[in-house]
């Protein structure tokens, strides 16, 4: 039997492909479950208006994550430490304080989970994060990097300026 599927199946295909299947396989499960549609002329026109619809959603998705990212690019945001004496910082700096400070002074929600930091920050100085900016409607096909500057300075200093 032929059938358009709705959605994307595992090990079967992706939404609007054709697939052939049993009968059984699709009147029993997939069209009840409306993960597909019997391939009818109808339903194929039907099919063809509804992925058009989603490729527009997706195009407009992209744009908006692209201006996201280049908003993110242009951001810079600092990072006040405890050091001792000779300058040595007390602990480091973690996703969570980089996330915490992006959103402090930029107001951007993010997740922590997004922002690319291999190891804790332990060292004052000037770093360019990575962060991964995906779409909430289709965050397995639509993601970017951006690029934040990150200022991580000593209290003292800061309070001195």
């Amino acid at each position: 039997m032929k059938i358009i599927l709705k959605t994307n199946v595992e090990k079967l295909g992706s939404i609007g492909e054709i697939k052939e299947v049993a009968g059984g396989y699709a009147r029993n499960y997939l069209i009840p479950k409306g993960l597909a549609l019997p391939a009818t002329g109808s339903n194929l026109s039907q099919m063809k208006h509804t992925m058009e619809l989603l490729k527009n959603k997706k195009e407009l998705e992209i744009k908006r994550i692209e201006d996201f990212v280049e908003k993110l690019n242009k951001t810079s945001v600092s990072i006040s430490v405890e050091t001792g004496e000779s300058g040595k910082m007390f602990g480091s700096v973690t996703r969570d304080d980089v996330t915490e400070a992006i959103v402090r002074d930029t107001g951007i929600e993010i997740d922590k989970h997004d922002v690319l930091l291999d190891e804790p920050i332990k060292e004052i100085s000037v770093y360019t994060i990575d962060v991964k900016i995906r779409s909430n409607n289709f965050p397995e096909e639509i993601s970017k990097i951006a690029k934040v500057k990150v200022w991580i300075m000593d209290k003292d200093q800061k309070n001195k300026e």
